[in-house]
């Protein structure tokens, strides 16, 4: 081994065949280190195996047995089943410790899985009528191989790694064991360590082959922290990079802004106007601004907007504020004019498919253009834009972000977020920005009472909707598809829509969702602000952008299947106006973690509270989304909800630049 042990490139190992190569490089595995960054998604203690269940449900089970009978099965109408049953041990005959697995349209199975075959298998067992089976279960096939080999695969805690094409499971762990057992700490050498005491080769057998389930968790979370330094390094380099730049100072003339307080019928709140001068600081500032406004649902960020927008128009230069769908972008085409046009400031609206305010002219005419990603890509381009704003910042890429910034001179950049972000986030994914809170909603706004409803009867929905209707209220009923689906149970908008019509008949109610062309959801939302519809039935297409004060109720169905502060941005809906308001959270579900789920919802409006509980259910990946900066290619995200490695990381972040400057 002495003759590779200290090369960086995998070719050169001389152990793999020319196509083990190429399968390695083609997921992108150049470098010994490239492999070992590998980490194994999964463990299996074939130290002891799961005894061979005897009814459907529960967890996945891993399992060891003999392969008594196989061949391809037809029935139901179906056909290219390949059937095999497994026995546990070498016992003979079909008894209780036997199930079936299967698999579709897989002729391969059938080639490397026959009777008399020892394999260890991991999947689901599910009852179907009266069999107990797995539907394409992980299978290994144990073959004694060369001495020592079998160690690698048996008796031991075992790697289950993310699946390379060319390369068979069986062949990766042995792959992955030789390296590590002949590769050298010098050739794992990083610019940087974050533990002293604790070899980085030692690490990677830990998180690769443990003796123990202990050794995982202390090996994972040494690469993420080393993951996190990099990560809180290249933002704040970033940052450091931005603040070089020579921005542009604008917002010394405030009489637009004046105006615009005279005219407002209600004073602005304290967090409000605490955020107004935060933003003014910036932009008079001779550093381009770069800050993020959070606000929770309600809170009234699209004032603080208007504020920002005003300061650039009243310094002679445009706006640009970009929203991820039509209705957003055309709610705030339509509240900008209503607060605008009395100052004569022009206001244009640019969408895919639409466009307002004449024919746009880009000679300065409108000051300010509210639109959607038509925005990056439309006709012409700004005389001198001064500064961007991005709404639901979450939704856009990093690279969609740049290109509407690029259409500028080092503009002013103003994000927003309706959903609040934990603290460790903030300082992770977006350290590069100054960070304006709106943690107070103005007065006047009616109170919402949520409840969580398992099994909800119909007629006990109906009759509450009756009731708020006959007051003069209007109602969101929201479900989570927009047809029905074979392989998902849930409701669909589309075809619960025709129910309702039935159940309501005295109301008028509509539907949206986003198959919709954009002039019919226009269409539809107009009638719904308009009240010549009292209901709306649609799919969470209205989670942003709908601000309907007379709307007082919201019934959510299948809630178990949005995400905490998804549901939150839907409860935002309602509550806009004087009326009490009703956010009902309907589940057909008998889970009690889906419960329980649910029930934070109806504990508390707070958005970061709601906010810190999603990212421990679900995770940052489905909080955030993969759009943001470095979270595409993060290994370790679940650590994000870590504020203790959070925190360590920034601290040895912190050293680094200050050895670098």
């Amino acid at each position: 081994m002495d003759t590779w042990a200290g090369s960086d490139v995998i070719a050169e190992m001389g152990v793999l065949s020319p196509k083990e190569v190429i399968a390695l490089s083609s997921a992108s595995v150049v470098r010994v280190v490239d492999l070992l960054d590998r980490v194994p998604k999964r463990y299996e203690d074939r130290r002891r195996f799961d005894a061979f269940p005897t009814q459907a449900g529960g967890d996945p089970v891993c399992l060891r047995g003999v392969v008594v009978d196989a061949g391809r099965k037809f029935f139901g109408g179906r056909s290219g089943v390949y059937e095999v049953v497994i026995q546990a041990g070498n016992e003979v005959g079909f008894g209780e410790n036997s199930l079936t697995c299967r698999w579709f349209n897989a002729p391969y199975i059938s080639k490397v899985l026959a009777v008399g075959h020892e394999v260890i298998l991991y999947g689901k067992p599910k009852d179907v009528s009266g069999r107990l089976i797995i539907d394409h279960p992980e299978f290994e096939v144990i073959k004694e191989g060369a001495e020592g080999k079998a160690s690698v695969h048996v008796e031991r805690i075992v790697p289950v790694y993310k699946n390379v094409s060319g390369i068979a499971q069986r062949r990766l762990r042995e792959i992955v064991f030789f390296l590590l057992d002949g590769v050298r700490e010098c050739s794992l050498e990083v610019d940087f360590t974050v533990d002293e005491s604790y070899p980085r080769i030692d690490a990677y057998r830990e998180v690769h082959f443990p003796n123990e389930m202990e050794q995982v968790a202390a090996a994972r979370r040494y690469f993420a922290l080393e993951e996190f330094v990099r990560l809180q390094l290249e933002v704040a380099r970033r940052r450091l990079r931005y603040h070089q730049q020579d921005g542009r100072v604008q917002g010394r003339n405030m009489d637009l802004l004046k105006k615009f307080y005279q005219s407002l019928p209600f004073d602005l709140t304290g967090a409000q106007k605490r955020c107004v001068k935060e933003i003014i600081h910036d932009m008079r500032s001779e550093l381009p601004m770069n800050r993020m406004l959070q606000g929770d649902v309600g809170s009234g960020k699209t004032f603080v907007a208007l504020c920002a927008a005003l300061l650039a128009v009243d310094s002679g230069s445009q706006v640009a504020l970009m929203a991820p769908t039509q209705i957003l972008a055309e709610q705030h085409y339509l509240t900008f004019r209503k607060w605008l046009d009395p100052l004569e400031v022009r206001v244009g609206l640019m969408t895919s498919d639409r466009q307002e305010a004449g024919e746009i002219s880009w000679s300065g005419n409108p000051q300010i253009v509210i639109g959607t990603h038509a925005l990056l890509y439309g006709e012409g381009g700004f005389d001198d834009l001064s500064l961007v704003i991005i709404d639901e910042q979450h939704k856009f890429g990093v690279e969609q972000r740049g290109r509407l910034v690029s259409k500028g001179l080092m503009p002013d950049v103003l994000v927003m977020t309706a959903t609040p972000i934990p603290r460790s986030l903030t300082l992770t994914i977006y350290g590069d920005l100054d960070v304006s809170v709106i943690d107070e909603l103005p007065a006047g706004r009616g109170k919402i009472v949520t409840g969580v409803r398992p099994k909800a009867k119909v007629s006990d929905v109906t009759k509450f909707l009756k009731e708020q209707l006959s007051k003069g209220r209007q109602a969101y009923i929201v479900y989570p598809l927009v047809e029905e689906s074979e392989t998902l149970k849930a409701g669909a908008a589309s075809v619960e829509y025709e129910k309702w019509k039935k159940r309501l008949g005295a109301y008028e109610v509509s539907l949206i969702h986003g198959k919709m062309s954009a002039d019919e959801k226009e269409r539809v939302m107009r009638d719904f602000r308009d009240n010549k519809s009292q209901v709306l039935v649609s799919t969470s297409v209205i989670e942003v952008g709908v601000d309907v004060p007379n709307a007082n109720v919201m019934i959510v169905y299948d809630a178990e299947r949005f995400g905490l502060s998804q549901l939150h941005q839907l409860r935002g809906r309602i509550g806009r106006g004087e009326h009490k308001s009703y956010c009902v959270l309907v589940t057909q579900v008998k889970n009690t973690e889906s419960i329980e789920k649910l029930e934070v919802l109806a504990e508390t409006r707070d958005g970061f509270k709601i906010s810190e509980a999603d990212l421990r259910l679900r995770g940052p990946g489905d909080v955030l989304g993969t759009e943001q900066s470095g979270l595409a290619r993060m290994r370790f995200i679940e650590y994000l909800a870590d504020v203790d490695l959070i925190r360590e990381a920034r601290r040895l972040a912190e050293e680094i630049l200050k050895r670098e400057v």
